[in-house]
């Protein structure tokens, strides 16, 4: 209406040079119709086909992203409790060597100390053996100077080995008897 308005009004007038000639203004709409068209129909599809791809790659790198995320954090928890069951472990050996050192420990000082007992027994047997071998030689030699010095005494020879022997025996039993009274006194 208003279009038909406006054309009156210009073929009253004249023409009027804002309003567009009749052919000017079909072939307008014809070209506007047409490239609504062309744009509907093709570029309109391509241009949604694009965004909804866009959106898919978006929307798949952040669920790719998310999906990465929660498999790191999953690698992180396990990491964790790895380091962890190391640290126990670790702890644990630590703990067991101690224990082994400890025992080695025991076991090498009873061994060192069984040793020294036996070194002691040993040198206190040995003491006996040369004390008791140190006590006959000197039995001997005791009796020998006694029959000498008896036979100068008594003025005879004592040279029967057996007669020597019993006079050398009561005169240490007498001698040894008299000396533990003294010790007992």
């Amino acid at each position: 209406m208003m279009i038909k308005a406006a054309a009156l009004l210009a073929a009253e007038e004249g023409a009027n040079p804002l309003l567009p000639h009749d052919f000017e203004l079909v072939v307008g709409i014809f070209s506007f119709l047409v490239v609504f068209l062309v744009v509907g129909r093709m570029l309109v599809p391509r241009i949604q086909k694009t965004l909804a791809e866009r959106t898919n790659a978006i929307e798949g790198g952040i669920k790719r992203a998310e999906e990465a995320q929660a498999e790191a954090q999953a690698l992180q928890r396990r990491y964790t409790e790895q380091l962890e069951e190391a640290r126990r472990d670790a702890a644990r050996l630590r703990e067991e060597a101690r224990e082994q050192a400890a025992q080695i420990k025991a076991e090498l000082r009873e061994e060192a100390q069984a040793e020294a007992r036996r070194l002691v027994e040993a040198a206190h047997a040995q003491i006996e053996a040369d004390r008791q071998a140190a006590f006959a030689q000197l039995r001997t030699e005791i009796g020998r100077l006694s029959t000498d010095l008896a036979g100068r005494i008594v003025g005879e020879s004592l040279e029967d080995e057996a007669r020597q022997s019993r006079i050398v025996d009561r005169f240490l039993d007498e001698l040894e008897s008299s000396q533990s009274a003294q010790a007992v006194r």
